[in-house]
């Protein structure tokens, strides 16, 4: 009786591993637009995105001259908060910035 215990409980482990799945990350896309300074979008990618002064300069050039960039790829809740955070500053502060999420 004893022997079947790990039998069945290998049997119960693998139909769980083959039943979870990770939930899908969605990226974080930000927007150009012609009334945003370019200092406070290098401000949001760097207080919002923890991106390092180079990589938020770079990424707001891209942007600027491509119309839309990937500020990060996160799972959905954090992905929604970052974008609220972001939208809520820029409101804050005058700007019609715009970000967005995409299923990755």
């Amino acid at each position: 009786m004893s022997g079947d215990i790990p039998d069945r409980q290998e049997e119960y482990i693998s139909e769980i591993d083959e039943e979870t799945t990770e939930p899908p990350d969605y990226k974080v896309l930000l927007h150009n637009d012609d009334f945003t300074t370019k200092a406070f979008v290098v401000q949001i990618l760097m207080v919002i995105f923890n991106k390092s002064l180079e990589e938020a300069t770079d990424l707001m050039w891209y942007v600027h001259k491509n119309s839309i960039g990937v500020c990060g790829i996160y799972p959905l809740e954090m992905a929604e908060t970052k974008i609220d955070q972001g939208m809520i500053l820029a409101r804050e502060n005058g700007f019609p910035l715009k970000l967005t999420l995409e299923k990755e």
